[in-house]
C-alpha cells in the first residue's frame, strides 16, 4: 500500500463498543401487583375481547407457570464489553464457513427463487440463519408460551412481553404456531429468531402450505428473512460495505456510524481500498467505522445495507460479522488488517467509571450505567479531542488511566 498509509498509532488497547458478554449479576425481579393466578384471569379476558379462543388461551395456558430462570436471564447485568477479534472469532468461524457455503450450494435454486421475489442476495439470507440460529441447530428449548408469561408478569417490561403473548395467543389461535412451541428465553423462535410481532408482520407461507414455518420448512425460513430485510429498505444491488486504509492523517472523529459521505468524499479524505487501490466510483453513501477502535481491528466503509443489518439486530459487532460471514461464504477472504491483541474486555465498573470522569469533565455521557451507548461514545470522542487523541469514540483502559491522571 506504501508507506504513506497506516492503521494503528497507538499500543493495542481498542475495545468493541456493541455487545456484552453474558457475565451474571442477578438483580430481584419485581412482580406485577396480584397473584400470577390472577394475573392469567386477567389476560384470559383481555385475550378473548382481541378475538382470541377460549379453547386456545386454555389449552396453551394448561401448563403455563413462571419460569424463574428466565427471570435471572432477563436480570443479567453484563459485566465487561467483548473485544473485536473474540466476537467475531467466536462466530465466524471456519466451521460457520465451510457449512454456509455447503448450504449455499445444496438450496441454490430455493435461495435464488426467494431472490428474484424479494430482492435479497442468497448469501445474506444463509449469514443471517447462521448468526441466528447455527443453520437451525439452536432454535432455543425454552416453552415460548411460558416464557413471555413470565416476562409480561414481570413489571421491568410487562407491556412489551403482554403485546408479544397476545400476539402468540393469535398466531396459536390460527394454527400458525403450536401452543407447546419452544424459542429463546426471551420469546424469540424458529431458525430466523423472529418475535412474535416480527413473526406476525414478516413470516411467509413460501411453500404453499398454508401457514408459516420457520422451524422446519426451508422455504418459509428464507423468504421469511428475505421479506424482513426487503420491508425495511434493503438494496439487493448493493453490498454491506468494505475495508479500507486510512492515511496518516485522518480525520478519526469523522468516523462512527453517525457520519456519512459520498465514496467521493472518503476517497478525498485518502481513504483506499484495503489493497491501496483507489476507491470505486458510486453514488453510494458511506459511513467510516473502527469496530475495534484505532488500534485493533479493520477500517470498514459501510452502506445503506449495513443499517439494515443493523435494524434485525442493533449492535455494530453483529452487524460486522453478518456482513464479513456472507463474504466468506460467498468465497471472499478475511480481512486483512493485521492481527493485533486487542486487549482485555473492559468491565462494566470501569466504564461506570468513566462516564463519572467524563461528566465531571462536562461532557455529557446520558448517565451513568456502565453500558456505551451513543452519548457515551460521542462524549469519548469530544475527550480524545481535548487529548489530542485520536478520536474514535471508543473506551479503553489506556483512556480510563489517562481520564484518572488528568483530574
Amino acid at each position: 500500500m506504501g508507506e504513506q498509509f497506516r492503521r494503528r498509532i497507538l499500543p493495542p488497547a481498542g475495545l468493541c463498543l456493541a455487545v456484552l458478554l453474558v457475565l451474571a449479576v442477578v438483580v430481584p425481579s419485581r412482580a406485577l401487583d396480584g397473584s400470577f393466578e390472577d394475573w392469567v384471569v386477567s389476560l384470559r379476558s383481555e385475550a378473548l375481547s382481541r378475538g382470541v379462543s377460549a379453547e386456545t388461551f386454555d389449552l396453551t395456558f394448561a401448563n403455563v407457570t413462571l419460569i424463574p430462570r428466565v427471570l435471572e436471564l432477563d436480570r443479567r447485568q453484563p459485566e465487561f464489553v467483548q473485544t473485536f477479534w473474540r466476537y467475531l472469532d467466536a462466530r465466524v468461524t471456519p466451521a460457520r464457513i465451510e457449512r454456509g457455503r455447503r448450504l449455499l450450494a445444496e438450496n441454490a435454486s430455493l435461495l435464488e427463487a426467494v431472490h428474484q421475489r424479494y430482492g435479497v442476495q442468497p448469501r445474506f439470507i444463509v449469514a443471517f440463519w447462521g448468526m441466528e440460529s447455527s443453520f437451525g441447530d439452536d432454535t432455543g428449548n425454552f416453552p415460548l408460551a411460558a416464557s413471555l408469561a413470565t416476562l409480561a408478569y414481570d413489571a421491568r417490561r410487562a407491556n412489551f412481553f403482554r403485546d408479544q403473548l397476545l400476539t402468540l395467543l393469535h398466531l396459536i389461535d390460527r394454527g400458525d404456531i403450536s401452543p407447546d412451541a419452544q424459542g429463546s428465553w426471551a420469546g424469540a423462535f424458529g431458525q430466523t429468531q423472529f418475535m412474535p410481532s416480527t413473526f406476525k408482520a414478516y413470516a411467509v407461507d413460501f411453500d404453499g402450505d398454508g401457514h408459516p414455518n420457520l422451524w422446519t420448512s426451508l422455504p418459509d425460513i428464507f423468504a421469511s428473512s428475505a421479506n424482513y430485510l426487503a420491508s425495511i429498505g434493503w438494496d439487493g444491488s448493493s453490498t454491506w460495505g468494505r475495508e479500507v486504509a486510512l492515511p496518516y492523517d485522518f480525520p478519526y472523529a469523522l468516523s462512527g456510524i453517525e457520519t456519512e459521505k459520498p465514496m467521493s468524499e472518503w476517497a478525498q479524505l485518502g481513504v483506499v481500498n484495503i489493497d491501496g487501490s483507489p476507491l470505486p466510483t458510486s453514488t453510494l453513501s458511506a459511513s467510516l467505522i473502527l469496530p475495534g477502535g484505532v488500534n485493533s481491528g479493520p477500517a470498514l466503509l459501510v452502506y445503506r445495507n449495513f443499517r439494515k443489518i443493523m435494524n434485525w439486530n442493533n449492535s455494530l459487532l453483529y452487524a460486522v460479522s453478518v456482513g464479513h460471514l456472507a463474504d466468506r461464504i460467498a468465497g471472499g477472504d478475511p480481512f486483512a488488517t493485521l492481527r493485533y491483541d486487542d486487549g482485555s474486555p473492559m468491565s462494566r465498573q470501569q466504564v461506570e467509571e468513566m462516564q463519572s470522569l467524563l461528566l465531571l469533565r462536562g461532557l455529557d455521557t446520558g448517565g451513568v450505567d456502565g453500558l456505551v451507548g451513543a452519548k457515551t461514545r460521542e462524549a469519548v470522542k469530544r475527550f480524545q479531542e481535548q487529548a489530542s487523541l485520536p478520536a474514535d469514540g471508543y473506551p479503553t483502559v489506556a483512556l480510563l488511566d489517562q481520564l484518572r491522571s488528568t483530574q
